[in-house]
């Protein structure tokens, strides 16, 4: 049994902790939700980006409004109706005022290569010969006069570097390679010119994936690989394979037991399942 979908921002796990892959999608095993809901870093992304896509909705109709003042008036309505904690709002409200000014600024530069069709673009492309799916959900595609799509994805820190993008982080990446495929709903094959992170920590900034080196087809092609590479019965789903730091806590850790092995012990291959 090997799963048959996954999402992009799924496969740097399958890279960095195929154990937690096997646990989600195999053994059907889902983390419990707190006891109590807490202002945790899902819930600032998920604010973080619908501020930034009611923003832009508005200031496409309305130019002039693609101002700082807009920018916070549209923080200050979604945090209080999505955050009911005073002091996570007030923290959360700060961090953005601190970029604001420079998100105004590389929006202009934005809006002045390609324009805003999509948010939240549903994409999904199929590996025919595995009978799998990959599927993705871009922050926001833009279109230029040429055709040519920009892929944009907001991250609340610092986007994953270069390195990390071309060995484990490779979800614009795949998103490229999905757009090309005719991936994205409404859309057909689309050459892309840019894929970018927009990171909003301290301090903020833009990220391009490397697409001049890691170009669509290459991609697809490696990830072809890395995907029959565990259709193979033979192939396993090994814990903790490539952590970022090795003091990264995973939440299938205490499942794989990790503790009662180090990370320099050779993996036990068991065969499971037949």
């Amino acid at each position: 049994m090997r799963p048959d979908h996954l999402t992009v921002t799924e496969i740097k796990r399958l890279i960095r902790d195929p154990y937690a892959i096997y646990a989600r999608h195999i053994l059907k095993l889902r983390p419990l939700d707190p006891l109590m809901r807490a202002p945790d870093a899902l819930l600032r992304g998920t604010v973080l980006h619908e501020i930034l896509e009611g923003f832009i909705r508005e200031t496409l109709e309305h130019p002039a409004q693609c101002t700082h003042a807009t920018l916070m008036r549209h923080a200050e309505t979604v945090l209080a109706q999505n955050v009911p904690w005073a002091e996570a709002r007030a923290l959360w409200l700060a961090r953005l005022e601190r970029v604001a000014d420079w998100f105004i600024d590389t929006e202009a530069q934005r809006r002045a290569l390609a324009h805003p069709v999509h948010f939240e673009a549903a994409g999904r492309a199929t590996l025919p010969d595995l009978g799998f799916t990959l599927s993705a959900k871009a922050d926001r595609l833009d279109l230029d006069d040429l055709g040519r799509l920009h892929i944009y994805d907001y991250k609340t820190g610092a986007p994953p570097s270069t390195k990390e993008q071309t060995s484990f982080d490779k979800q614009l990446l795949l998103e490229a390679a999905i757009a090309t495929r005719s991936g994205f709903e409404g859309m057909g094959p689309t050459r892309v010119a840019r894929a970018v992170f927009i990171g909003l920590g301290s301090p903020p900034k833009e990220l391009d994936a490397p697409l001049d080196t890691e170009p669509p087809d290459k991609i697809w092609s490696e990830f072809h690989a890395l995907m029959s590479a565990y259709f193979d019965p033979d192939m396993g789903y090994t814990a903790r394979r490539a952590p970022r730091m090795a003091e990264d806590d995973g939440d299938y850790d205490q499942l794989a037991r990790y503790g009662e092995w180090e990370m320099t012990d050779s993996p036990h291959v068991t065969k499971v399942g037949q």
